[in-house]
């Protein structure tokens, strides 16, 4: 890799200036990037890297695709944002209504911490009862409900909620019913337990990198159903990357309510609310009377972001689309899980084809406290060496895309080599 330009330096003590930690709040800031194209960036030095961050995932057909550039471009020589109906806010609703299984009416708001937000006051609103089950490590973006639990510092006995940032106000927690990932037979309990104070029953049906254990998703359905409580699947991630119906049609399991975001945008700040008209219709005041839920948002359904979804949509509809990204997957996974098995390095390649990292730790990795063991510091060193040799990810994901090539797969495995060797020969030194 080249040094670091002036340039860039410059940019970095800007940044140290006038940035609280000199930076976003999202990843590292010892990098600023200056462009994308398919499946690489380049920094502001010059330097070209395999991209796997994505921009946290919304990029899954890849940097700065043509069908999507052209129609945007055009779309800002004919206004950017309206804080009204626009043709096609409308169709893209109508495009989520036709693929995703839980949906008969949308909403759309930015952000996927707003979409969160609303689908729970939705619920609380629709069942007029104040508590939410969530399950521990599980993240629902930014709100106060949000980072209850989400990674607690402090382990906590089941339903205590824990609040994963200052601020929070305190009576938040007792709101927050927490049970564990993966256990079918306390999750159920537990929704039994609460079923009166519950609004609604959140779960990301596939939890950071963790899939979701044989028939726990399936239990959850039941048992929300059988007591009337919503039960919201937050696929801001999921949402059409898993399948063109998101995990709901992967794993065939519907849910009440659903958030997406990130792929719906193609790129641009759009997140949407999902599900069945009869919760929906809170949202509308004619139909809801005194149980209307406001919501209002400057750049909801913005005309820009939603056509950069539509066109995001059109090449997901495209054969081979999602066969590509879980080719390209599994070649890397597979590719990884051979080289810690042959030098004998505890961690395991944890997670789905088009979403997965390395978790340094042996054993059974089924929810937030098994994948909490992990080796933080040989991670570290890991990521570190990628870096170095080009491949740029976040701490704890890469996020696979339909535009990585096999090249960027030789890369890639050329790179992990690396740092398999690299690590090899600091345990025989410390030996």
């Amino acid at each position: 890799m080249t040094p670091t330009s002036p340039r860039e330096r410059e940019l970095q003590d800007i940044a140290r200036r006038v940035l609280p930690g000199g930076g976003f709040g999202n990843v590292t800031t010892d990098i600023v990037i200056r462009e994308g194209n398919a499946g690489r960036v380049w920094d502001v030095t010059g330097n070209e890297y395999v991209d796997y961050l994505l921009g946290s995932g919304p990029m899954f057909i890849g940097h700065a695709h043509p069908d999507v550039t052209a129609a945007v471009q055009e779309q800002v020589t004919r206004g950017t944002t309206f804080f009204a109906n626009n043709e096609h806010g409308i169709l893209l609703a109508e495009a989520i209504v036709a693929a995703v299984p839980c949906a008969e009416q949308v909403r759309f708001c930015s952000s996927g911490t707003e979409a969160d937000a609303y689908a729970m006051r939705l619920v609380r609103a629709y069942r007029g009862r104040d508590k939410i089950l969530k399950f521990e490590g599980g993240y629902h973006g930014m709100s106060d409900w949000g980072l209850m639990s989400l990674a607690p510092k402090r382990l906590a006995n089941f339903p205590q909620a824990v609040p994963d940032s200052p601020g929070i106000p305190r009576s938040v927690q007792s709101e927050v019913v927490v049970a564990p990932f993966n256990d079918i037979d306390t999750a159920v309990l537990m929704i039994r337990e609460y079923a009166d104070e519950l609004g609604g029953v959140i779960v990301e049906p596939f939890q950071r990198l963790i899939p979701p254990a044989p028939g726990f998703l399936l239990a959850l359905r039941e048992v929300t159903a059988e007591l009337g409580i919503p039960l919201i699947f937050d696929e801001v991630v999921t949402g059409f990357r898993f399948a063109y119906g998101g995990a709901q049609e992967h794993y065939g399991i519907t849910p009440d309510l659903c958030t997406m975001g990130k792929i719906i945008g193609g790129g641009f700040p759009l997140s949407a609310i999902a599900g069945k008209a009869e919760i929906m219709a809170l949202f509308d005041r004619e139909k809801a009377g005194e149980r209307f839920m406001t919501q209002i948002g400057t750049l909801s359904g913005n005309p820009v972001a939603a056509l950069a979804g539509l066109k995001t949509l059109e090449v997901l509809r495209q054969p081979g689309a999602y066969e590509r990204a879980y080719g390209t997957g599994r070649a890397l996974m597979d590719g990884m899980t051979a080289m810690l098995r042959q030098a004998g390095i505890e961690g395991q390649v944890l997670g789905h084809p088009v979403m997965f990292d390395v978790i340094f730790a042996d054993g059974d990795l089924h929810d937030y406290r098994s994948v909490a063991r992990g080796n933080a510091d040989v991670q570290r060193r890991f990521n570190a060496m990628l870096r170095a040799h080009g491949i740029l990810k976040s701490d704890g994901k890469y996020y696979i895309s339909t535009a990585h090539t096999e090249a960027d797969v030789t890369q890639t495995l050329d790179a992990f080599a690396a740092a398999v060797a690299a690590e090899t020969r600091l345990r025989k030194g410390a030996a």
